[in-house]
């Protein structure tokens, strides 16, 4: 039986033909083109609301939205077939290997050194628009990071949702320590309180945003600096979300019983991708809260 033969018969139409696909290589898939389609769907929409706004917009202004949502879609259609085919499916029939493991590994570092990249343009679009008067000529900044006092600074939502993150991260690192000790019930309590961190954090930066735009008019298409904040920490919120879609399939594994103390690559991957995220949400703090703060 082919390579092709084997992959047809055990998946279906899920695969593509393989006939040409290399020996020993691996399967051929389509479910990667499909998340990475709608991944690159965000920024379209993105592109579109931009372009939707001022005098004379270029597209209708439900245009971007629309893109984007249907782009959500297709990225966690995608994202399922991808995790369950590759990971879900057969997870028990395969022998724990050390070198796929480790490749896994290399890949996600790989990924996340194209997210410096990514997150790394952003940010030197800020420190830009910073080396010009500060604020910016026509930019009224809001109060973003409270300085007066520890009652305000306590009360303030960003520093709510930067402890709560940190905590999230905490709570991730425990989690994937209790099961290298092969105590699942922990593990499981652990993934549980990680992703209802990071759901609540998601909800606090909607929160934020809302207050922004309803209560102060800070709007993305107000100011250099409304691009900078809005671009960083949309992003930001993009790929945390994503983190929540990921410790939530991990969580669902972890019901199923589908991790041990040899058998955990998912668990190392995610939380190598969940304490990136917070380690960038810390800088942007720094950097574009507190930094937006301090005038020349």
């Amino acid at each position: 039986m082919t390579v092709a033969d084997d992959s047809n018969e055990e998946h279906g139409h899920h695969l593509p033909a393989v006939e040409d696909w290399p020996r020993g290589f691996g399967e051929a898939s389509w479910w990667p083109f499909i998340t990475a389609f709608g991944a690159a769907g965000f920024y379209v929409g993105a592109a579109l609301y931009v372009l939707a706004q001022g005098d004379q917009p270029l597209v209708g202004p439900m245009i971007g939205p629309s893109v984007f949502i249907a782009s959500a879609l297709v990225f966690l259609v995608g994202l399922y077939g991808w995790v369950y085919h590759a990971f879900v499916k057969h997870f028990w029939s395969r022998d724990p290997n050390e070198s796929s493991a480790n490749a896994l590994r290399w890949g996600m570092v790989t990924f996340l050194g194209s997210e410096i990249a990514t997150f790394g343009a952003g940010f030197v679009y800020y420190f830009f628009i910073r080396t010009n008067t500060w604020p910016p000529v026509g930019d009224e900044l809001p109060e973003l990071l409270p300085m007066g006092g520890i009652s305000e600074m306590l009360g303030s939502l960003v520093l709510i949702n930067t402890i709560i993150l940190v905590i999230s991260s905490g709570t991730l690192h425990w989690a994937h320590v209790e099961l290298r000790k092969d105590n699942h019930q922990r593990f499981i309590a652990g993934i549980a309180a990680t992703l209802l961190l990071g759901l609540i954090f998601i909800g606090g930066q909607v929160l934020e945003y809302y207050e922004f735009i309803v209560h102060h008019g800070f709007t993305f298409t107000g100011g250099v600096y409304n691009s900078a904040f809005f671009g960083l920490t949309g992003l930001h919120g993009l790929h945390v979300s994503l983190g929540a879609v990921l410790i939530g399939i991990v969580f669902i594994r972890a019901l199923y019983g589908q991790y041990s103390a040899d058998r955990h690559v998912s668990v190392t991957t995610v939380s190598m991708y969940w304490h990136f995220v917070d380690a960038v949400w810390i800088f942007l703090v720094v950097v574009l809260y507190a930094g937006a703060e301090l005038h020349a």
